[in-house]
């Protein structure tokens, strides 16, 4: 479990309040640092990705003594003071070479983490393709192609889909989204398993997204590979905690709305209210007390006209 930290001061309940959950959390920021020993294709894969993460990202360009899946303390210190919760790691060694190592955050320690093996005779940096870029801050659309992605039991695969999304996904604090701000699509595809001892690869694609006239309604939509290209290998995972997922996942109770029974709103955004009563007695019914409604009054009435009546007939008679 998480160590519960009660504030000793006004400026430390501040902090405190600032980074509790949120309905709308804030935009995540990715951290990129390199190790001690990193090679330059690593290098210019973290330069790409820092592209198109900006301008939520954060790029270190000191070496970095760190092993994340034996001592993460380094990354967590990196993570608090910087304020990110996303970081993309880049390493090479004779066992491992050319990798890099997703890991995301949560109250300043380290959630999860994936390692991706890139292929460095298929990576093609963004400078490789010729044409027009996308402009800095636009969110994407993604595409997940690949039974691996829908694995119903967390692995691998699943893991690095999430993780992919948090990277790419950009600000979504609004729900709004103006049709000409996608201009760009990441396109993630695993190949299909052939057996348990060979993993698929997956591949990486980012087209930039043209609309050209048509001569109807609709116009043709054209996409042209912008960059980068990378083909990965999954390695080593480190899957979250049960009780700090959990955690992390919470929502505050305050943001959500009660239901409010038997209180409906209709088409024209007029509240309706129903009201459930027991079996009511009329007989009993207070109405509003007149000398004019009273029962004797009314018997005196008709007395008076029954003994006018009967002289009105006498007279007659006469």
């Amino acid at each position: 479990m998480l160590r519960q930290i009660k504030p000793r001061n006004a400026r430390s309940k501040r902090a405190l309040e600032k980074k509790a959950p949120k309905v709308v959390e804030n935009p995540k920021t990715a951290l990129f640092l390199r190790g001690t020993t990193c090679s330059q294709v690593v290098q210019n894969a973290l330069t790409d990705l820092y592209s198109l993460r900006q301008p939520l990202a954060k790029k270190f360009t000191k070496k970095n003594a760190i092993h994340p899946f034996e001592d993460p303390a380094s990354l967590e210190f990196f993570s608090e003071k910087n304020d990110t919760s996303l970081l993309v790691f880049g390493s090479t060694s004779k066992k491992r070479p050319h990798t890099l190592t997703l890991a995301r955050t949560f109250a300043a320690k380290i959630l999860d983490m994936l390692e991706l093996h890139l292929d460095p005779e298929t990576y093609r940096q963004i400078s490789h393709f010729k044409g027009r870029k996308f402009a800095v801050g636009l969110r994407p659309m993604m595409l997940f192609s690949g039974t691996a992605f829908e694995s119903p039991v967390a692995n691998e695969y699943t893991m690095a889909k999430s993780m992919l999304i948090d990277l790419f996904k950009g600000d979504t604090s609004t729900d709004q989204i103006d049709v000409e701000g996608l201009q760009y699509i990441v396109s993630v595809a695993a190949e299909e398993p052939v057996g348990d001892a060979v993993k698929p690869a997956i591949h990486l694609r980012v087209y930039l997204i043209s609309s050209k006239r048509s001569g109807q309604r609709l116009p043709r939509v054209e996409v042209e590979e912008m960059g980068p290209r990378m083909d990965f290998r999954v390695g080593r995972m480190r899957e979250p905690e049960e009780a700090v997922l959990k955690e992390a996942m919470k929502t505050p109770k305050a943001g959500e709305e009660k239901v409010k029974k038997n209180v409906t709103t209709d088409t024209m955004g007029d509240k309706i209210g129903r009201i459930h009563l027991g079996r009511q007695d009329l007989s009993e019914l207070q109405t509003r007390k007149m000398k004019g409604l009273k029962r004797s009054r009314d018997l005196e009435d008709e007395e008076t006209g029954a003994v006018d009546g009967d002289d009105t007939l006498k007279r007659q008679k006469k």
